[in-house]
């Protein structure tokens, strides 16, 4: 199965609000290892994810004291049993709480049903500092915006297409989160069930005997400070002499980069790159302008065709050509 092939699946996900796709613990453990001073004292909060079968909650409680954590709370919609993927007959939601050892760890049953949205979980999520999760593919914009209203740090997995929503791209454009270390082949990939597609290259089977679908399209998002986002892009490229690699817009004084790594480093302009630049944007370095549009209001164009979303960019350190 091709990476587009699996990309598809996740599109159809969203279409059909379909969410099981469950985050191996090699990818949990690839990321947090960046991240371990910002727990120290702190209460995490896993609020889509049964403790039982979670690999957020097992990382977490396996590392709690490592991490320094104050407390862990898990909690998770429709109480499923012993499968990752068959809900509870006796359907409604619980919660577990985690603040050291196993003697303090306890599962509590929820009125509700454990959506992260029901008022039980929010007034959880108001008790706890971080919210670490792979929530809902079909309700991520939801799920951000709840986290950034109730002022939480965060660290969740998504689709890297999730940075074309306006209000997501508005949080990045205004330094209030980021991405993540890890971006697409740095996801290993999902456990997912036994009723989808599952064939070719890009599926396998974990230890467990689980299937796991690979994806490149994936991403880590977060409000956490990592010391990879004061890296600076090393630009090797140059504008002058090589205008006609970077062609003009229709509508704005600007000019289109294809990839990252061609970022010329002597213009100060306009520039609209792909937005996987964001996986290496330091705000010390660029600016970002804008998100998609010309000076026209209308989607960014060359020659009167529109190339895939762009991010208008401009250097802050001064470049030599200005046009």
């Amino acid at each position: 199965m091709s990476r587009n092939a699996t990309n598809q699946l996740l599109k159809k996900a969203k279409k059909a609000k379909s969410d099981e796709f469950y985050t191996q613990l090699c990818d949990i453990e690839r990321e947090l290892q960046h991240y371990t001073g910002c727990f120290v004292g702190k209460a995490v909060y896993c609020n889509c994810d049964d403790p039982r079968v979670s690999n957020f909650y097992r990382y977490f409680k396996t590392n709690f004291e490592r991490l320094g954590l104050r407390r862990l709370v898990a909690s998770c919609y429709c109480e499923q049993e012993g499968d990752l993927f068959t809900p509870s007959p006796q359907g409604g939601g619980f919660y577990c709480e985690y603040t050291g050892s196993e003697a303090t760890e306890r599962f509590v049953r929820l009125a509700g049903d454990g959506d992260f949205r029901s008022p039980e979980c929010v007034e959880l999520l108001r008790q706890c500092d971080v919210v670490v999760t792979n929530p809902p593919f079909s309700l991520f914009r939801e799920f951000v915006a709840q986290i950034v209203r109730h002022g939480k740090q965060f660290l969740i997995i998504g689709n890297v297409n999730a940075i074309t929503y306006k209000e997501l791209f508005s949080l990045i454009q205004n330094d209030k989160a980021w991405l993540g270390v890890n971006l697409g082949r740095g996801i290993s990939g999902f456990i997912v069930p036994d009723y989808y597609q599952q064939y070719g290259t890009e599926v396998s089977v974990n230890s467990t005997g689980q299937a796991v679908i690979a994806t490149n399209s994936c991403m880590w998002l977060t409000n956490l400070k990592q010391p990879r986002r004061d890296e600076k892009l090393v630009l090797t490229r140059e504008y002058a002499g090589n205008e006609q690699d970077y062609p003009r817009y229709d509508n704005c004084d600007g000019i289109n980069v294809d990839k990252t790594q061609d970022i010329p480093k002597d213009y100060s302009g306009l520039m609209g790159v792909p937005i996987t630049f964001l996986h290496k944007y330091n705000p010390s370095q660029f600016e970002i302008v804008r998100f998609r549009k010309g000076d026209d209001g209308k989607d960014l164009c060359i020659n009167g065709k529109c190339p895939y979303f762009r991010i208008l960019i401009r250097s802050r350190g001064g470049g030599l050509v200005k046009n």
